[in-house]
Protein backbone atom coordinates (compact mmCIF):
# COMPACT_ATOMS: atom_id res chain seq x y z
CA UNK A 1 0.00 0.00 0.00
CA UNK A 2 1.09 3.58 -0.57
CA UNK A 3 0.88 6.17 2.18
CA UNK A 4 -2.47 7.94 2.09
CA UNK A 5 -4.09 10.87 3.79
CA UNK A 6 -7.89 10.97 3.92
CA UNK A 7 -8.78 14.58 4.48
CA UNK A 8 -12.01 15.51 6.12
CA UNK A 9 -14.55 17.35 4.05
CA UNK A 10 -17.83 15.63 4.74
CA UNK A 11 -20.35 17.98 6.31
CA UNK A 12 -22.01 17.32 9.63
CA UNK A 13 -25.78 16.92 9.78
CA UNK A 14 -27.51 18.30 6.70
CA UNK A 15 -27.59 21.90 7.78
CA UNK A 16 -29.14 24.47 5.49
CA UNK A 17 -26.10 26.59 4.52
CA UNK A 18 -25.82 29.76 6.54
CA UNK A 19 -26.80 32.69 4.38
CA UNK A 20 -28.52 30.50 1.78
CA UNK A 21 -31.57 32.77 2.03
CA UNK A 22 -29.86 36.07 2.86
CA UNK A 23 -32.88 38.27 2.19
CA UNK A 24 -35.25 36.15 4.25
CA UNK A 25 -32.76 35.70 7.08
CA UNK A 26 -32.04 39.43 7.23
CA UNK A 27 -35.74 40.29 7.28
CA UNK A 28 -36.34 37.86 10.12
CA UNK A 29 -33.40 39.16 12.13
CA UNK A 30 -34.95 42.63 11.95
CA UNK A 31 -38.55 41.47 12.49
CA UNK A 32 -40.49 42.30 15.63
CA UNK A 33 -41.17 39.63 18.24
CA UNK A 34 -44.33 37.59 17.67
CA UNK A 35 -43.91 35.29 20.71
CA UNK A 36 -42.47 36.38 24.05
CA UNK A 37 -42.11 33.74 26.75
CA UNK A 38 -41.31 35.45 30.04
CA UNK A 39 -39.88 33.33 32.89
CA UNK A 40 -42.40 30.52 32.38
CA UNK A 41 -42.60 27.61 34.80
CA UNK A 42 -44.80 24.53 34.49
CA UNK A 43 -45.05 21.92 37.21
CA UNK A 44 -47.04 18.71 37.46
CA UNK A 45 -47.14 18.01 41.18
CA UNK A 46 -43.52 17.90 42.29
CA UNK A 47 -42.21 17.48 38.74
CA UNK A 48 -40.88 20.60 37.02
CA UNK A 49 -41.53 20.16 33.29
CA UNK A 50 -40.55 23.70 32.23
CA UNK A 51 -38.11 25.54 34.47
CA UNK A 52 -37.97 29.36 34.21
CA UNK A 53 -37.86 29.58 30.42
CA UNK A 54 -37.60 32.95 28.69
CA UNK A 55 -37.57 33.10 24.90
CA UNK A 56 -38.37 35.48 22.05
CA UNK A 57 -39.43 34.24 18.60
CA UNK A 58 -39.54 36.71 15.74
CA UNK A 59 -42.28 37.24 13.20
CA UNK A 60 -41.84 35.01 10.15
CA UNK A 61 -39.27 32.69 11.73
CA UNK A 62 -39.18 28.95 11.39
CA UNK A 63 -38.13 28.16 14.94
CA UNK A 64 -37.35 24.71 16.35
CA UNK A 65 -37.54 23.43 19.92
CA UNK A 66 -35.09 20.54 20.03
CA UNK A 67 -34.40 18.02 22.77
CA UNK A 68 -34.75 14.47 23.97
CA UNK A 69 -37.83 12.87 25.48
CA UNK A 70 -38.99 14.58 28.66
CA UNK A 71 -36.96 17.77 28.12
CA UNK A 72 -40.06 20.02 28.23
CA UNK A 73 -40.34 20.99 24.57
CA UNK A 74 -43.85 19.58 24.00
CA UNK A 75 -45.11 21.04 27.28
CA UNK A 76 -43.83 24.43 26.19
CA UNK A 77 -45.58 24.04 22.82
CA UNK A 78 -48.84 23.06 24.53
CA UNK A 79 -48.63 26.19 26.69
CA UNK A 80 -48.24 28.29 23.54
CA UNK A 81 -51.36 26.58 22.16
CA UNK A 82 -53.29 27.13 25.40
CA UNK A 83 -53.76 23.42 26.17
CA UNK A 84 -51.68 23.85 29.34
CA UNK A 85 -51.45 26.91 31.56
CA UNK A 86 -48.17 28.07 33.06
CA UNK A 87 -47.67 27.61 36.79
CA UNK A 88 -45.79 30.92 36.71
CA UNK A 89 -44.67 33.46 34.11
CA UNK A 90 -46.31 35.00 31.03
CA UNK A 91 -46.78 34.18 27.35
CA UNK A 92 -47.34 37.05 24.90
CA UNK A 93 -48.37 36.54 21.27
CA UNK A 94 -48.41 39.57 19.01
CA UNK A 95 -47.84 41.77 22.05
CA UNK A 96 -50.98 40.49 23.82
CA UNK A 97 -50.85 38.52 27.08
CA UNK A 98 -52.22 35.06 26.23
CA UNK A 99 -51.27 33.32 29.47
CA UNK A 100 -54.86 32.62 30.49
CA UNK A 101 -56.59 32.88 27.09
CA UNK A 102 -58.45 29.79 25.84
CA UNK A 103 -56.95 27.90 22.86
CA UNK A 104 -59.79 28.85 20.51
CA UNK A 105 -59.28 32.56 21.21
CA UNK A 106 -55.55 32.55 20.40
CA UNK A 107 -54.14 33.59 16.98
CA UNK A 108 -52.40 30.21 16.68
CA UNK A 109 -53.15 26.83 15.20
CA UNK A 110 -51.57 23.47 15.94
CA UNK A 111 -50.64 20.59 13.68
CA UNK A 112 -50.52 17.37 15.64
CA UNK A 113 -48.11 14.48 15.18
CA UNK A 114 -51.00 12.14 14.30
CA UNK A 115 -52.41 14.74 11.81
CA UNK A 116 -55.92 14.10 13.33
CA UNK A 117 -57.71 14.08 9.96
CA UNK A 118 -61.38 13.12 9.84
CA UNK A 119 -61.44 9.76 8.02
CA UNK A 120 -65.04 10.11 6.78
CA UNK A 121 -64.38 13.54 5.19
CA UNK A 122 -62.75 14.31 1.87
CA UNK A 123 -59.51 16.24 1.64
CA UNK A 124 -61.32 19.49 0.85
CA UNK A 125 -63.81 18.93 3.68
CA UNK A 126 -60.97 18.39 6.15
CA UNK A 127 -59.31 21.63 5.06
CA UNK A 128 -62.63 23.50 5.23
CA UNK A 129 -63.65 22.18 8.65
CA UNK A 130 -62.25 24.99 10.82
CA UNK A 131 -63.49 27.66 8.43
CA UNK A 132 -67.02 26.25 8.59
CA UNK A 133 -66.83 26.16 12.39
CA UNK A 134 -65.98 29.88 12.28
CA UNK A 135 -69.02 30.55 10.11
CA UNK A 136 -67.22 32.02 7.10
CA UNK A 137 -69.25 32.54 3.91
CA UNK A 138 -69.32 29.55 1.54
CA UNK A 139 -67.61 31.45 -1.26
CA UNK A 140 -64.72 32.48 1.00
CA UNK A 141 -64.38 28.94 2.32
CA UNK A 142 -64.24 27.59 -1.23
CA UNK A 143 -61.60 30.11 -2.25
CA UNK A 144 -59.41 29.48 0.80
CA UNK A 145 -59.61 25.71 0.43
CA UNK A 146 -58.58 25.99 -3.20
CA UNK A 147 -55.69 28.29 -2.27
CA UNK A 148 -54.48 25.93 0.46
CA UNK A 149 -54.69 22.82 -1.73
CA UNK A 150 -52.81 24.64 -4.50
CA UNK A 151 -50.19 25.65 -1.93
CA UNK A 152 -49.56 22.05 -0.85
CA UNK A 153 -50.01 20.71 -4.41
CA UNK A 154 -53.00 18.54 -3.56
CA UNK A 155 -55.77 20.11 -5.67
CA UNK A 156 -56.16 16.93 -7.82
CA UNK A 157 -56.84 14.96 -4.61
CA UNK A 158 -59.57 17.23 -3.21
CA UNK A 159 -62.32 14.59 -3.36
CA UNK A 160 -60.28 11.72 -1.91
CA UNK A 161 -60.57 10.41 1.64
CA UNK A 162 -57.45 10.42 3.86
CA UNK A 163 -57.04 6.62 3.72
CA UNK A 164 -56.52 6.90 -0.04
CA UNK A 165 -53.48 9.15 0.45
CA UNK A 166 -49.85 8.44 1.25
CA UNK A 167 -48.32 9.48 4.55
CA UNK A 168 -46.70 12.53 2.99
CA UNK A 169 -49.96 13.58 1.36
CA UNK A 170 -51.88 13.26 4.65
CA UNK A 171 -49.21 15.39 6.28
CA UNK A 172 -49.78 18.10 3.65
CA UNK A 173 -53.56 17.95 4.15
CA UNK A 174 -53.02 18.54 7.87
CA UNK A 175 -50.74 21.45 7.05
CA UNK A 176 -53.27 22.97 4.65
CA UNK A 177 -56.01 22.69 7.28
CA UNK A 178 -53.78 24.31 9.90
CA UNK A 179 -52.92 27.23 7.61
CA UNK A 180 -56.42 27.78 6.23
CA UNK A 181 -57.45 29.99 9.16
CA UNK A 182 -54.43 32.27 8.59
CA UNK A 183 -52.96 31.94 12.09
CA UNK A 184 -50.21 34.29 13.21
CA UNK A 185 -48.32 31.27 14.53
CA UNK A 186 -48.43 27.63 13.46
CA UNK A 187 -47.32 25.10 16.08
CA UNK A 188 -46.07 21.76 14.75
CA UNK A 189 -45.59 18.83 17.14
CA UNK A 190 -43.13 16.31 15.61
CA UNK A 191 -44.76 16.92 12.21
CA UNK A 192 -42.65 14.42 10.26
CA UNK A 193 -42.29 11.63 12.82
CA UNK A 194 -44.72 9.31 11.01
CA UNK A 195 -42.84 9.45 7.68
CA UNK A 196 -40.05 7.18 6.50
CA UNK A 197 -36.54 8.62 6.25
CA UNK A 198 -36.52 9.42 2.53
CA UNK A 199 -39.97 11.01 2.57
CA UNK A 200 -39.11 12.89 5.75
CA UNK A 201 -36.07 14.47 4.11
CA UNK A 202 -38.13 15.50 1.07
CA UNK A 203 -40.95 16.89 3.21
CA UNK A 204 -38.58 18.94 5.34
CA UNK A 205 -37.68 21.04 2.31
CA UNK A 206 -41.32 21.24 1.22
CA UNK A 207 -42.29 22.61 4.64
CA UNK A 208 -39.53 25.22 4.45
CA UNK A 209 -40.72 26.29 1.00
CA UNK A 210 -44.34 26.57 2.12
CA UNK A 211 -43.38 28.53 5.22
CA UNK A 212 -41.38 30.98 3.12
CA UNK A 213 -44.31 31.51 0.76
CA UNK A 214 -46.98 32.08 3.41
CA UNK A 215 -44.72 33.99 5.84
CA UNK A 216 -46.42 32.50 8.92
CA UNK A 217 -44.27 31.95 12.00
CA UNK A 218 -43.68 28.20 12.46
CA UNK A 219 -42.67 26.74 15.82
CA UNK A 220 -41.61 23.11 15.39
CA UNK A 221 -41.03 20.60 18.19
CA UNK A 222 -38.64 17.81 17.24
CA UNK A 223 -36.18 15.36 18.75
CA UNK A 224 -34.41 14.99 15.38
CA UNK A 225 -31.34 17.21 15.16
CA UNK A 226 -31.01 16.83 11.39
CA UNK A 227 -34.62 17.90 10.98
CA UNK A 228 -33.98 21.00 13.09
CA UNK A 229 -30.80 21.84 11.17
CA UNK A 230 -32.45 21.42 7.78
CA UNK A 231 -35.57 23.44 8.52
CA UNK A 232 -35.02 26.03 11.23
CA UNK A 233 -33.76 29.60 11.13
CA UNK A 234 -32.96 29.26 14.83
CA UNK A 235 -33.01 26.35 17.27
CA UNK A 236 -33.51 26.24 21.04
CA UNK A 237 -31.90 23.17 22.63
CA UNK A 238 -33.75 22.06 25.77
CA UNK A 239 -32.77 19.75 28.62
CA UNK A 240 -34.51 19.08 31.93
CA UNK A 241 -37.03 21.84 31.35
CA UNK A 242 -34.46 24.53 30.58
CA UNK A 243 -33.20 26.15 27.40
CA UNK A 244 -29.46 25.46 27.14
CA UNK A 245 -28.63 27.46 24.01
CA UNK A 246 -30.52 29.33 21.28
CA UNK A 247 -28.80 30.06 17.97
CA UNK A 248 -28.68 29.30 14.26
CA UNK A 249 -27.98 25.67 13.28
CA UNK A 250 -24.54 26.71 12.00
CA UNK A 251 -23.59 28.41 15.27
CA UNK A 252 -24.88 25.54 17.42
CA UNK A 253 -22.87 23.02 15.44
CA UNK A 254 -19.65 25.00 15.13
CA UNK A 255 -19.74 27.01 18.39
CA UNK A 256 -21.58 25.07 21.12
CA UNK A 257 -21.43 26.81 24.48
CA UNK A 258 -21.57 23.65 26.63
CA UNK A 259 -20.49 20.04 26.49
CA UNK A 260 -24.16 19.00 26.42
CA UNK A 261 -24.85 21.03 23.27
CA UNK A 262 -21.68 19.79 21.55
CA UNK A 263 -22.58 16.15 22.23
CA UNK A 264 -26.31 16.51 21.49
CA UNK A 265 -26.07 18.54 18.29
CA UNK A 266 -24.24 16.36 15.80
CA UNK A 267 -21.51 13.78 16.33
CA UNK A 268 -18.39 14.83 18.21
CA UNK A 269 -15.17 13.48 19.69
CA UNK A 270 -14.96 14.77 23.26
CA UNK A 271 -11.75 14.62 25.32
CA UNK A 272 -11.41 15.90 28.89
CA UNK A 273 -8.23 17.77 29.72
CA UNK A 274 -6.52 20.45 31.77
CA UNK A 275 -5.60 23.95 30.63
CA UNK A 276 -1.80 24.04 31.02
CA UNK A 277 -1.03 27.28 29.21
CA UNK A 278 -3.32 30.27 28.71
CA UNK A 279 -2.03 33.17 26.65
CA UNK A 280 -4.03 35.89 24.83
CA UNK A 281 -3.20 34.41 21.42
CA UNK A 282 -3.24 30.67 22.23
CA UNK A 283 -3.87 27.96 24.80
CA UNK A 284 -2.46 24.48 25.42
CA UNK A 285 -4.52 21.61 26.80
CA UNK A 286 -3.18 18.31 28.10
CA UNK A 287 -5.52 15.33 28.04
CA UNK A 288 -4.88 11.81 29.35
CA UNK A 289 -6.78 10.56 26.28
CA UNK A 290 -4.34 12.19 23.82
CA UNK A 291 -0.61 11.59 23.46
CA UNK A 292 0.22 15.20 22.52
CA UNK A 293 -1.02 18.55 23.82
CA UNK A 294 -3.85 20.32 22.03
CA UNK A 295 -2.94 23.76 20.70
CA UNK A 296 -5.70 26.33 20.03
CA UNK A 297 -4.90 29.67 18.41
CA UNK A 298 -6.86 31.87 20.81
CA UNK A 299 -7.39 32.40 24.52
CA UNK A 300 -10.44 31.36 26.54
CA UNK A 301 -12.19 32.54 29.69
CA UNK A 302 -10.68 30.04 32.09
CA UNK A 303 -7.73 29.93 34.46
CA UNK A 304 -4.68 27.71 34.04
CA UNK A 305 -5.30 24.31 35.59
CA UNK A 306 -9.03 24.42 34.86
CA UNK A 307 -10.74 21.29 33.58
CA UNK A 308 -11.97 21.75 30.00
CA UNK A 309 -13.25 19.55 27.18
CA UNK A 310 -11.84 19.41 23.68
CA UNK A 311 -14.58 18.91 21.08
CA UNK A 312 -13.54 17.74 17.61
CA UNK A 313 -16.10 17.03 14.87
CA UNK A 314 -15.27 13.80 12.96
CA UNK A 315 -15.28 15.50 9.56
CA UNK A 316 -12.64 17.98 10.75
CA UNK A 317 -10.04 15.27 11.45
CA UNK A 318 -7.57 13.82 8.95
CA UNK A 319 -6.34 10.23 8.97
CA UNK A 320 -3.01 9.05 7.53
CA UNK A 321 -0.29 6.42 7.81
CA UNK A 322 2.27 9.26 7.78
CA UNK A 323 3.24 10.85 11.09
CA UNK A 324 2.50 14.62 11.22
CA UNK A 325 5.56 16.85 11.44
CA UNK A 326 4.51 18.93 14.45
CA UNK A 327 4.35 18.74 18.24
CA UNK A 328 0.64 19.34 18.76
CA UNK A 329 -2.80 18.26 17.57
CA UNK A 330 -2.23 14.65 16.55
CA UNK A 331 -2.35 11.14 17.94
CA UNK A 332 -2.06 7.57 16.72
CA UNK A 333 -3.91 4.31 17.01
CA UNK A 334 -5.42 1.28 15.29
CA UNK A 335 -8.43 1.27 12.98
CA UNK A 336 -10.99 -0.77 14.87
CA UNK A 337 -14.01 -0.35 12.60
CA UNK A 338 -15.12 1.32 9.36
CA UNK A 339 -18.68 2.46 8.67
CA UNK A 340 -19.28 2.84 4.92
CA UNK A 341 -22.28 5.03 4.02
CA UNK A 342 -21.75 5.51 0.30
CA UNK A 343 -20.78 9.16 0.08
CA UNK A 344 -18.82 9.08 3.33
CA UNK A 345 -16.96 6.62 5.54
CA UNK A 346 -16.38 6.88 9.27
CA UNK A 347 -13.22 5.34 10.72
CA UNK A 348 -13.21 4.31 14.38
CA UNK A 349 -9.64 4.67 15.59
CA UNK A 350 -8.68 3.20 18.96
CA UNK A 351 -5.97 5.55 20.23
CA UNK A 352 -3.02 4.24 22.23
CA UNK A 353 -4.61 5.66 25.38
CA UNK A 354 -7.68 3.49 24.81
CA UNK A 355 -9.89 6.43 23.83
CA UNK A 356 -11.91 6.22 20.61
CA UNK A 357 -11.63 8.82 17.84
CA UNK A 358 -14.10 8.92 14.95
CA UNK A 359 -12.91 10.33 11.62
CA UNK A 360 -15.33 10.99 8.73
CA UNK A 361 -14.04 11.25 5.17
CA UNK A 362 -15.65 11.77 1.78
CA UNK A 363 -15.53 9.00 -0.79
CA UNK A 364 -14.66 11.13 -3.81
CA UNK A 365 -13.61 8.41 -6.23
CA UNK A 366 -16.22 5.88 -7.35
CA UNK A 367 -13.84 2.99 -8.15
CA UNK A 368 -11.05 3.76 -5.69
CA UNK A 369 -10.11 1.07 -3.18
CA UNK A 370 -9.41 2.44 0.31
CA UNK A 371 -5.70 2.76 1.08
CA UNK A 372 -6.43 2.56 4.79
CA UNK A 373 -8.37 -0.34 6.22
CA UNK A 374 -9.09 -2.43 9.31
CA UNK A 375 -6.24 -3.00 11.80
CA UNK A 376 -3.95 -0.45 10.11
CA UNK A 377 -1.90 1.72 12.41
CA UNK A 378 -2.71 5.34 11.56
CA UNK A 379 -2.19 8.91 12.66
CA UNK A 380 -5.12 11.23 13.37
CA UNK A 381 -4.59 14.99 13.19
CA UNK A 382 -6.54 18.24 13.20
CA UNK A 383 -6.08 21.97 12.65
CA UNK A 384 -6.01 24.23 15.68
CA UNK A 385 -8.87 26.37 14.34
CA UNK A 386 -11.16 23.34 14.22
CA UNK A 387 -10.92 22.75 17.97
CA UNK A 388 -13.88 23.80 20.12
CA UNK A 389 -13.14 24.16 23.84
CA UNK A 390 -15.99 24.06 26.36
CA UNK A 391 -15.73 24.42 30.11
CA UNK A 392 -18.91 22.73 31.31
Amino acid sequence: MTDAVLQAGAPGPAARPEGSRPGAVLRRAEARPIIEIDDVVKTFGEFVAVDHVSLTIREGELFALLGGSGCGKTTLLRMLAGFERPTAGRILIGGQDMTHVAPYDRPVNMMFQSYALFPHMSVEANVAFGLRQDGLPKAEIRDRVRQMLDLVQLAPFAKRKPHHLSGGQRQRVALARSLAKHPKVLLLDEPLAALDKKLREQTQLELVGIQERVGTTFVVVTHDQEEAMTMADRVAIMDSGRIIQVDTPHALYEYPNTRFVAEFFGTVNMFQGDLIEDEPDHILIRSDALANPVYVGHGISAREGATVWVALRPEKLAISRTRPDRAHNWDQGIIEDIVYLGGISTYHVRLDSGALARVTTQNLERMAEPDITWDDRVFVSWRHDNVVVVTG
